[in-house]
């Protein structure tokens, strides 16, 4: 039994940082050092009900405690002690989305996630409006939307904001976001960290002939940086994480962050030249840049980093979810053979077969789009596998082109910031499920991004070990300590990671393979019309 970690739980010592993904909710504790010492998750799904992508949020409050619990069993086993305090939490969630309350709480509307792409017409007027690419995923872009679609419960909006500003809200009684996160709601003033108030004044002036009785500021909530007050955990939200009144209140609570932000803390990539992948059900690059870009470009997202640096993102909303289709179908057809296997064999199967495969896919080319990218202009998406007749229909091609057809969409963003952009990347760090399994997926990426790509020890821990991090920069620095010299002097110090360099053989087939992704797209677009929903 680990001794020190069992001292720092019953001190109340211990951090925990948790986090909202698309299909898990993980929850992470974490000691002096910053290693992880007990964890939980609980998984969950999003629903597609009239059209949007949603959570409910009872299930949010399900799925947090449910996480919580797990966690707490986890270190009751390994330190045979129960957590009763802690010195700090953290909260982060699935970026962007739509949730608004009126001035008693009740919630106005469905949760509509980062996932929905349904705002084109808001999103188009904002970028032309603000000269600043204003994503679809955007929460400015959801009230926009809601606005000319004439909703009624635009009126009631008393407080608008994000999944994690929505729980940190709940625990803490604190509307309030950090610098990443809020930098997803609307566009920031880059040398303040705050909503930028000549597009706050525009955005006012462009809805004031609708006659509601609020404006911007008064409903989104306050942009903190990381390091910030953001609160302390209530009575009422210690019972509404742990209903059974184990846990005391009191923990310092951190701003709450999206997952972009929680990603580039996890990897240490916040400074200038440096960037990372986050590959999970959606994948995002993140790119901190050191000279401003050329112009507007609809394919990429104009963030910052959580201590306010900006940050060139390239989103995709379609990542893993096509992976996780076919090993479920894979796993079934095991068990129809009379074959028990076990899904971590189905997807070791899936990801070291993808590197015996031809190194173009053999003529198998497969589109993973679930729902809508904005990079090649598709408001819906339709999974779709496509092969030349004379294709070489092998396992491993298949296997292949569902690896090479999730980071094809990335490549097309990718190359907007390193070819017309010139934009420098120093190292590029990679995190989530994609890189969890052997090496395929770090060695396939840096062939289709054409750079070399480097996992830490730690990429499996992700987002909810990020927020731990951010928490504990929050509790535990030192004055004028910058978040900077927080990672890099009392985390990653002698961190232990590989680098995989492209491969040329694998460079060149993916090149060829992109070519007839790009291809395929017309019969994506076409499928979308042709199958509705």
């Amino acid at each position: 039994m680990d001794q020190e970690a069992k001292r720092i739980i019953e001190a109340g010592e211990g951090i925990v940082g948790i986090e909202f993904g698309s299909t898990r909710i993980k929850a992470v504790l974490i000691d002096g050092n910053h290693e992880p010492i007990a964890g939980g998750s609980h998984a969950w799904e999003n629903r597609l009900e009239n059209g949007i992508w949603t959570y409910h949020l009872d299930d949010v409050w399900t799925g947090i405690q449910d996480a919580y619990a797990d966690m707490c069993r986890d270190a009751e086993k390994k330190y045979g002690v129960k957590i009763r305090k802690l010195a700090g939490i953290g909260i982060s969630a699935m970026m962007h989305g739509y949730l608004p309350f009126d001035a008693d709480g009740n919630q106005l509307a469905e949760f509509r996630t980062w996932r929905n792409a349904i705002t084109g017409p808001a999103a188009e007027k904002l970028t032309e409006a603000f000269s600043f690419n204003v994503p679809q995923r955007w929460t400015i872009a959801h009230l926009y939307q809601a606005i000319l679609n004439q909703e009624s419960h635009v009126a009631k909006i008393d407080h608008l904001t994000t999944l994690a500003g929505y729980v940190h809200w709940k625990l803490s009684g604190r509307k309030v976001v950090g610098t990443g996160e809020g930098s997803g709601i609307f566009p920031l003033k880059d040398d303040t960290g705050t909503y930028d108030p000549e597009r706050v004044a525009q955005f006012n002036r462009i809805v004031e002939p609708y006659g509601y009785n609020w404006n911007l500021l008064g409903i989104l909530p306050e942009v903190i940086p990381a390091g910030a007050d953001a609160g302390c955990l209530t009575a009422e939200g210690a019972a509404l994480l742990d209903p059974t009144g184990t846990l005391e209140p009191g923990a310092r609570m951190a701003p709450p962050e999206g997952d972009a932000g929680t990603g580039m803390v996890a990897t240490n990539s916040i400074t200038p030249g440096t960037g990372n992948i986050s590959a999970g059900t959606s994948v995002f690059a993140m790119i901190v840049l050191d000279h401003e870009l050329s112009r507007v470009h609809v394919e990429i997202d104009n963030v910052a980093t959580p201590d306010g640096k900006p940050v060139a993102m390239v989103h995709c909303n379609n990542f893993t979810s096509d992976i996780n289709a076919y090993a479920e179908m894979l796993s079934g057809f095991g068990k129809a053979a009379g074959a028990e296997i076990s899904m971590d064999q189905v997807y070791g199967a899936i990801f070291n077969a993808a590197l015996d495969g031809d190194a173009d896919c053999g003529g198998v080319i497969n589109v993973n789009y679930f729902s809508g990218e904005t990079i090649t202009s598709l408001d819906e998406g339709r999974p779709m596998l496509v092969r030349l007749p004379d294709a070489s229909f092998t396992f491993a091609n298949m296997a292949r082109s569902l690896l090479f057809g999730a980071v094809a969409t990335l490549k097309l963003g990718m190359d907007i910031l390193t070819e017309e952009e010139k934009v420098r990347i120093v190292s590029l760090l990679g995190h989530g499920g994609f890189f969890k399994t052997g090496t395929s997926g770090q060695k396939l990426m840096a062939a289709a991004l054409n750079t070399p790509v480097s996992v830490m020890k730690t990429a499996g821990e992700g987002g909810p070990w990020g927020m731990a991090l951010l928490t504990a920069y929050a509790v535990r620095r030192a004055e004028g300590e910058t978040l900077g010299e927080y990672l890099r002097n009392r985390v990653f110090a002698g961190s232990e990671g590989s680098t995989v360099e492209p491969d040329a053989a694998d460079k060149a087939g993916f090149n060829r393979y992109i070519e007839q992704f790009r291809a395929v797209l017309p019969a994506e677009k076409a499928a979308v019309e042709g199958l509705k929903v």
